[in-house]
């Protein structure tokens, strides 16, 4: 018995022997966390407490050549209160309640005088240390909210919190909408102009402190460890905003006119390349709109048809294999190639008519007997000259989603023909892009000259230049001097005598240029309801400023043929 008992005692002596150790042990680290470990422990709970936020840059503006407003970063605040703050005593607070509450209420609005103070009262009672005013404030209300009483004595001492956002906005809308752009950087978008200098517009973020209060809600910490942000730096484009709207306007007159699906119309000055306009419209049936949606001029790589028809030409006269005054056998105004019809709108004259008159009046025939006859043996030579004429060539735009031409070559067996010669002749089996077509006949009017289309000329930051875009060649001769006069005289022909002849009647400028219709492929076959009109030339033709191309592509009220 009695050595049950021993045993018993000592099993109790165990365990409170074991409880004792456990309290030592926990007292040893509660010293330990107080005084050895204090500093570590603190720092923790800080980091836990305290966050770093990004604060947004404000986007840099996009200016149109004469430095009107085409995107601007509107700011947007939302502004809210630290109520309970410390550093508002209940003196301050509740003597100037009247005047804060009687201000918010007239500046934003929303509420009346009497709401206002009750719920500032409540926040303040509860300890609400993030009170939101509004989520939407402007920069002019804002300036309004920190002349009233409380919050007029400053970031730190007045209580007023307001985080900045920014929204973009175009003044003029729909204007140069696609061209313009924009930046969407979670989806990898990058579109036009916002997209192409997004580098220089997006500026850079600041850094702010914040603790984490009741609620969750963060309040910033302003110290010196805030970074301000960099605001985005300015670009200025070629883009007149006075020629954009005729250029949108007659456009949409053209489209709605003849129902087209949708078309295209740019405005280069000769001796730049700078982009004085583009316009892009397209129809949307959900709402029965025109619509910037497409760059049809830069994405859209297209058979041009007649408009080609001055390479073509032009490739067989600087290598002295025709002339103008030489003669030609359209006849009925069709041919055959190898199985094939190539056909005129209608005969030409008596069937038999010049070098000249085949351009003038747009002879598929008769230009497909040119090019057959001087590059048959050779049609490597005709691809050739193209090709050293930049035509193969995409323009390298800053600008995302150029359409790339497509020139093939007689090396390639699988895609060249035996009718390939004839049909590229007047635009068919090759691709290029309405601004790629323009840049080469923009060539012609600076003399030969082919520059790079530009569309922007500087970014600026406080008033300064940052950088300066110049005058970039892309070919310094397309042709000879003496074949660049003959174009010329061919493209005034066109306007004079030929196919743009009722066109341009009583222009006050003399215009040069090129009518062009070409029949689009649906779904591997060509058709007379499908087909893209255009014309491209410049003006005034006897001292070249401007050059422009207008693209309808599948007009469907009425005819409407360029050539």
């Amino acid at each position: 018995m009695l050595d049950s008992k021993k045993d018993i005692l000592w099993r109790v002596y165990l365990v409170y022997f074991g409880i004792l150790l456990f309290a030592v042990a926990i007292l040893v680290k509660l010293v330990l966390i107080q005084f050895k470990e204090r500093q570590k422990w603190i720092e923790k709970a800080e980091t836990q407490e305290i966050k770093e936020f990004s604060l947004e840059a404000s986007r840099g503006n996009i200016l149109d050549a004469n430095g009107n407003l085409l995107a601007t970063s509107i700011p947007i605040f939302e502004v809210r209160f630290d109520a309970s703050s410390p550093l508002i005593s209940n003196d301050v607070f509740y003597s100037n309640i009247d005047s804060l509450s009687l201000g918010i209420s007239k500046i934003l609005g929303s509420k009346s005088k009497a709401q206002v103070k009750k719920e500032l009262v409540k926040a303040r009672k509860s300890g609400n240390r993030y009170f939101l005013i509004n989520r939407r404030t402007t920069y002019q209300q804002l300036k309004k909210l920190r002349r009233f009483p409380i919050f007029r004595r400053g970031k730190y001492s007045g209580g007023l919190i307001t985080h900045r956002k920014t929204k973009r906005e175009h003044p003029y809308k729909e204007l140069a909408a696609r061209t313009i752009g924009y930046e969407n950087a979670k989806e990898d978008l990058y579109v036009g102009i916002e997209g192409a200098y997004a580098n220089y517009l997006q500026g850079k973020k600041g850094k702010q402190l914040r603790r984490r209060i009741n609620h969750g809600d963060w309040i910033p910490l302003y110290n010196e460890n805030e970074i301000e942000p960099q605001n985005g730096m300015d670009v200025i484009t070629t883009i007149d905003v006075n020629i954009q709207d005729v250029a949108e306007n007659a456009l949409l007159r053209q489209l709605l006119n003849h129902k087209a699906f949708q078309g295209c119309a740019v405005v280069m000055e000769v001796e730049t390349g700078d982009i004085i306009a583009i316009a892009n419209l397209r129809y949307d049936s959900t709402d029965k709109k025109y619509k910037e949606t497409y760059n049809y001029a830069i994405g859209e790589s297209i058979e041009p048809g007649s408009t080609f028809k001055l390479p073509s030409l032009l490739a067989a006269l600087d290598e002295g294999k025709t002339k103008l005054t030489d003669s030609l056998i359209t006849g009925a105004g069709y041919k055959m190639y190898y199985g094939r019809t190539v056909q005129d709108v209608h005969k030409i004259g008596n069937g038999r008519i010049s070098v000249r008159d085949a351009f003038e009046q747009s002879s598929n025939v008769g230009l497909s007997i040119i090019i057959t006859e001087s590059f048959k043996n050779n049609p490597s030579a005709f691809v050739d000259k193209l090709y050293a004429m930049s035509l193969n060539k995409p323009l390298g735009l800053k600008i995302k989603g150029e359409g790339k031409p497509y020139i093939k070559h007689p090396s390639n067996k699988q895609t060249w023909y035996g009718t390939s010669l004839a049909w590229m002749s007047f635009g068919y089996e090759l691709q290029i892009t309405p601004l790629q077509t323009l840049t080469y006949y923009n060539a012609i009017a600076n003399g030969g000259k082919m520059v790079k289309p530009r569309f922007v000329t500087k970014i600026m930051k406080n008033g300064l230049v940052e950088e300066d875009y110049g005058v970039e060649v892309i070919n310094k001769q397309v042709v000879k001097k003496e074949t660049v006069e003959l174009a010329k005289s061919l493209m005034e022909g066109v306007v004079e005598r030929g196919t743009a002849k009722t066109s341009f009647q009583g222009s006050p400028y003399k215009i040069a240029g090129k009518t062009g219709t070409a029949q689009i492929s649906v779904g591997g076959a060509y058709n007379k309801r499908n087909y893209n009109a255009s014309f491209v030339g410049y003006f005034p033709a006897d001292n070249p400023k401007y050059s422009c191309i207008v693209v309808v592509n599948n007009p469907s009220g009425g005819k409407y043929y360029g050539g």
